[in-house]
């Protein structure tokens, strides 16, 4: 899964979690990450490309999700969205 390859050069995550399974993970690694350790955080999403702006907007108006949720869910979008433009992209192997 590209997801997977794209996402353990910033934690160390097994490759065969299903999709919920490394939304969790995620998750509970973003909160660690606010309470220990936000330079971390911050360069982890400046690294990522998730926009600033967007995950401000998103935390300040998305009710019944955790920060480390409203996080995570951005930081998998941003990776995804990563896959498909690779995906449409890369030269096509027949």
């Amino acid at each position: 899964m590209q997801l997977i390859k794209i996402i353990s050069k910033d934690f160390d995550i097994p490759d065969h979690l299903s999709e919920s399974q490394l939304r969790k993970a995620l998750v509970d690694a973003f909160a660690y990450l606010i309470d220990n350790d936000f330079s971390k955080l911050i360069q982890i999403l400046y690294k990522a490309d998730v926009d600033q702006y967007e995950l401000k907007k998103m935390l300040e108006t998305v009710e019944g999700l955790s920060s480390a949720e409203v996080i995570a869910d951005a930081y998998i979008a941003r990776q995804l969205a990563k896959v498909e433009t690779w995906n449409k992209y890369s030269p096509k192997k027949d």
